[in-house]
């Protein structure tokens, strides 16, 4: 296990701090989840956070491949040893003193944004959870060496954070299937499409029927079934680090019973999970896991 240095992470107060407001602006769920973990992994995914938004950024906001190509040039310096002296980069230096985290992700991260640049809608779910491997469990397998820093992270807990990823980036795609077509893209799966027997053009004139509810729902049922593995496996993550990462999967996880409560209306607004209702979901993590600690305690007996 590395020592975390703090005093780099005090030194660095104002990069952090930057990094900070990028997931405040951008995520209350992540925000809301990760916030309770203790303060230099807090800052420490609050930085891979800001990375995150910087490679999505770039294709969503600048729709540039060359805005793409200059954020991997700096990440291929950066892992070469030179620093690019903006707030993002010197904050990722001292997290990456301080834990042992791979490069790849970072890389799988840029690879799944350039395939948003030549977006093509995914023939199969198989290809939706390949495509949410490198934009959302790439971020997993970044995440977990900070909150599994006491050792190096197994390898089925590197499968359950990359299910974990994906369980979310599903979860976005069925909240924001109307933001999504507003931009061009379409991220349900063509076959999916056919077997609920919902066409383009009904997609297109934003119709929520029978069919309409059996396509999300079929993708929302795989969502649930990949949430299962962390929600199993989180006992295995140090343990300042198991309540930030349940209440993240159940604010995410929420999201889905927002849209069903909201009668589907995916396609023309996008479903936040109310303030109280975090509050709840937040205990039910909690109480989760004192269920869990409460039987590894009868077991150890």
């Amino acid at each position: 296990m590395m020592t975390v240095q703090t005093e780099r992470f005090k030194e660095r107060a104002e990069d952090f701090a930057w990094c900070e407001g990028v997931i405040k602006r951008n995520s209350k769920s992540f925000y809301r989840a990760f916030s309770l973990l203790p303060a230099c992994k807090r800052a420490s995914v609050y930085a891979l956070y800001a990375f995150c938004r910087a490679a999505d950024d770039s294709v969503d906001r600048d729709k540039s491949a060359e805005a793409l190509d200059r954020l991997e040039g700096d990440l291929v310096d950066f892992f070469a040893g030179s620093v690019s002296d903006q707030p993002l980069w010197r904050a990722l230096e001292v997290v990456f003193e301080n834990f042992a985290i791979d490069e790849q992700p970072f890389f799988d991260m840029i690879e799944g944004q350039r395939r948003d640049l030549s977006f093509q809608q995914p023939k199969t779910l198989a290809d939706l959870e390949e495509y949410s491997y490198y934009v959302a469990g790439s971020v997993g397998l970044m995440l977990l060496p900070i909150l599994h820093a006491r050792a190096e992270v197994p390898e089925e807990l590197k499968r359950s954070g990359i299910d974990l990823g994906v369980a979310m980036q599903i979860t976005n795609i069925l909240r924001d299937v109307g933001e999504d077509l507003d931009n061009g893209r379409v991220y349900l799966p063509l076959e999916s499409m056919r077997e609920a027997r919902y066409s383009r053009r009904d997609l297109k004139r934003r119709i929520v029927d029978e069919s309409f509810v059996s396509l999300w729902e079929s993708l929302a049922e795989r969502a649930e079934v990949l949430y299962l593995p962390m929600q199993l496996d989180a006992m295995q993550l140090d343990e300042d680090s198991r309540f930030a990462t349940i209440s993240s999967l159940f604010l995410y996880r929420g999201i889905l019973d927002q849209v069903r409560d909201g009668g589907y209306q995916c396609l023309t607004s996008r479903s936040v999970v109310p303030k109280e209702q975090a509050r709840r979901l937040v205990a039910e993590a909690e109480a989760l896991l004192s269920a869990d600690r409460t039987l590894a305690f009868a077991d150890a007996r």
